[in-house]
């Protein structure tokens, strides 16, 4: 098993949220499975010719996404993402649900804003 990682220097996404979505949607799809050793952070860095610190802030948003775990010394490896990113979402989904009954919006109107945002998202 390989991590298969192109960064397209000349694209409007910044190199860390390309190789943070690589990651993740390879991590979702099974392409890499729970417990797949990440490279190092210079390691992965260097294979790229990135800065480490561009792929120490792409390991960080994955982490903080549930998508990796960092174990120390040991490495860094795929978690099993699908449970935090479902809880994730479901925090995200009732603060929206929440903020969006505050402002007045009816429920019919608070979901034609998810529907907008989600299809302006994806259609990207």
């Amino acid at each position: 098993m390989t991590l298969r990682i192109s960064v397209d220097q000349h694209s409007t996404t910044a190199p860390y949220e390309q190789l943070r979505a690589q990651i993740s949607e390879s991590a979702r799809s099974g392409e890499l499975p729970v417990g797949y050793k990440l490279p190092t952070v210079r390691g992965l860095a260097e294979d790229l010719g990135l800065a480490a610190n561009t792929v120490a802030k792409a390991y960080k948003a994955l982490e903080a996404d549930g998508v990796i775990e960092t174990r120390g010394r040991n490495g860094t490896f795929v978690a099993a993402a699908s449970d935090a990113a479902s809880r994730l979402a479901a925090t995200a989904a009732a603060a929206y649900a929440t903020e969006a009954l505050r402002l007045g919006l009816t429920r019919e109107g608070a979901e034609a804003a998810v529907a907008e945002a989600i299809r302006a998202t994806y259609d990207d």
